[in-house]
């Protein structure tokens, strides 16, 4: 199995930024595509951005330029850098992998954007 681990959630004023780790480790040849999802209070699960092995990238339209994914293979580690952050940022992100669709799911963790 492939197993995640997040790390770097909590509690930022607006206006700054935050980077969030995910180590991946197990069958890490299974892992083709690595993303990041949210899901706000209220709201439904939302997609934030997706790196595969090939380098290529994908955002959500209203967070590109702000929000970056990115990889250090030789930690097995993904990152997602937010930038910016806005309250509207706030939710809980999960850390996602799998082979091509998301197989392998984190536990979250809450990112809170207040004043």
């Amino acid at each position: 199995q492939v197993q995640l681990v997040e790390s770097g959630g909590g509690l930022v004023q607006p206006g700054e930024s935050l980077r969030l780790s995910c180590v991946i480790s197990g069958n890490i040849l299974r892992v083709n595509v690595m993303g990041w999802f949210r899901q706000a209070p209220g709201k439904q699960r939302e997609f934030v951005a997706m790196l595969r092995t090939d380098r290529s990238e994908n955002y959500a339209d209203s967070l590109k330029g702000r929000f970056t994914i990115s990889r250090d293979t030789a930690k097995n580690t993904v990152y997602l850098q937010m930038n910016s952050l806005e309250f509207d940022d706030t939710g809980v992100y999960y850390c996602a992998a799998g082979n091509y669709g998301m197989d392998y799911w984190g536990t979250g963790t809450l990112v809170t954007v207040s004043s």
